[in-house]
């Protein structure tokens, strides 16, 4: 059940119908919300549901147990069990068959001829971001951050609202938790800008992603060899794809949360306006990014360790970072990208002065363009379904290899006009939140750009797609 779907339309309101009838407690609100919430999941398949339990029940009962725990032995040892079962049975269903295929590849280098039973492991949906919102939880009662919740229904609705279920934002429980405490209805002014929200997010997918974007993505990425034209208009089309993507995903999250009176976190900011990529990682997926520094970075070492361990930390922690996106090379590849570009800007630091990208308008231009072209180099990386792929395109983008033009000229034109709206938008917005530019805006203007959108995302049909972060 996609946010993109009719029948997502039709559970939605039958839920906000639900959630606000006349009479129903707050308990019988958040008990409803944890039902469909549930029934949301299950609509992918219903078995992996006991997952989303497991996962809910071994963290609930961990923080409760660590914080009775009479020795810092214990403590560790409650970690350590929450930790194992969660990331074991998140490794056994994303990377069970990783391992074992580069397993076999590594015997069969050595000379072992291993041909293994078949290990065929479906993804259940969202597992990741799941398995990071309990995860986070019992940390911070163990980092002594925060203190156990006392209602177990809550915390059960904070592992599995479904706005934020399948593809984040990744929650953390200082952030939902204490939303629980109070009733919270439907207002008509939390209804107006959720929708609005919601609209905006579809457009963004629906519209911009799959129908201008992603063919010729799909096209560039599947060709070989591939021209220099051909191949930057490839990759501005995915960089472009990935965002709208996501970013329509996480905004139809905090519109459907709002029309509910929940808050959630931004996921997104105005990434590609990012002046340097220290920058562009605290507006890209900011959930994820936080997490990683909260929870691996910082208990790391950080930068406390001095300029090498600081230096180690952070290729660490992207590289984790890249292998939590998918079981494959090319997504590690992308984290040391990430890593290296990281260690490269603090390496350049060193020797400019401090500010100096930021010192005129000209040079933070300058700052940012240099920023997303190589954003977009490693979206190579992310997007290719094999080191092939990847290096048939970057031969191309480099002028090394030619080829046969793949795109037809209206590819061209449309990947060209929304690349160059995106940036200058978010350019534009890159110091200011969406909801000032809407409260800037007259009523009558604003009413003709979500009338659009709307009239956009029902006539502009294009191939179904799932969201990109569904895989993850």
């Amino acid at each position: 059940m996609q946010f993109n779907s009719y029948v997502f339309a039709a559970f939605f309101a039958v839920v906000l119908a639900g959630y606000n009838l006349p009479g129903l407690s707050w308990r019988g609100q958040k008990l409803w919300l944890l039902v469909t919430s549930y029934l949301f999941y299950a609509a992918w398949d219903p078995v992996f549901i006991t997952l989303v339990w497991l996962s809910t029940f071994v963290d609930w009962t961990a923080a409760r147990l660590i914080t009775r725990a009479g020795t810092p032995s214990r403590r560790r040892g409650l970690l350590i069990v929450s930790l194992v079962i969660n990331l074991g049975v998140l490794g056994y269903f994303k990377y069970g068959n990783f391992v074992l295929a580069n397993l076999v590849s590594a015997l069969h280098a050595l000379g072992v001829d291993y041909h293994p039973a078949p290990f065929d492991i479906v993804l259940p949906i969202g597992i990741s971001f799941y398995t990071f919102h309990t995860l986070s939880y019992t940390l911070d009662i163990y980092l002594g951050r925060t203190k156990p919740w006392p209602s177990f229904l809550d915390f059960a609705l904070y592992v599995t609202f479904f706005p934020a279920l399948v593809a984040g934002p990744i929650l953390r429980a200082s952030q939902f938790l204490p939303q629980c405490a109070q009733p919270r209805r439907t207002t008509g002014r939390l209804l107006a800008w959720g929708l609005t929200l919601v609209v905006l997010g579809l457009f963004e997918k629906c519209v911009l992603a799959d129908v201008m974007l992603a063919p010729a993505a799909d096209l560039v990425f599947t060709a070989n060899p591939v021209g220099p034209a051909d191949a930057w208009t490839g990759t501005l089309a995915f960089a472009g794809q990935i965002f709208c993507d996501f970013a329509g995903y996480s905004t139809c999250a905090i519109g459907v949360a709002l029309c509910l009176g929940f808050s959630l976190p931004d996921n997104f900011r105005f990434p590609y306006a990012a002046v340097g990529f220290s920058e562009f990682w605290t507006r890209w997926h900011i959930s994820l990014s936080t997490w990683l520094r909260d929870y691996l970075y910082i208990p790391l070492g950080g930068n406390r360790a001095g300029v090498a361990r600081t230096y180690v930390n952070l290729m660490l922690t992207m590289l984790i970072g890249g292998l939590w996106h998918g079981a494959s090379w090319t997504f590690v590849v992308w984290g040391g990208l990430h890593g290296a570009y990281l260690i490269g800007e603090r390496l350049v630091a060193r020797v400019l002065p401090p500010g100096a990208w930021r010192a005129r308008a000209g040079t933070r231009v300058a700052g940012a363009m240099i920023t997303f072209v190589l954003v977009c180099i490693a979206w190579v990386f992310f997007r290719a379904a094999s080191f092939a792929e990847a290096f048939a395109i970057l031969k191309g983008m480099f002028g090394v290899a030619r080829g046969p033009r793949v795109l037809p000229l209206v590819n061209y034109e449309l990947v060209g006009l929304v690349t160059v709206v995106l940036l200058a938008t978010q350019w534009a917005m890159r110091a200011r939140p969406l909801e000032d530019l809407v409260e800037r805006t007259p009523w009558a203007v604003r009413s003709l750009a979500l009338g659009t959108m709307i009239v956009a995302i029902i006539l502009m049909q294009g191939q179904d797609r799932a969201f990109i972060y569904f895989q993850f």
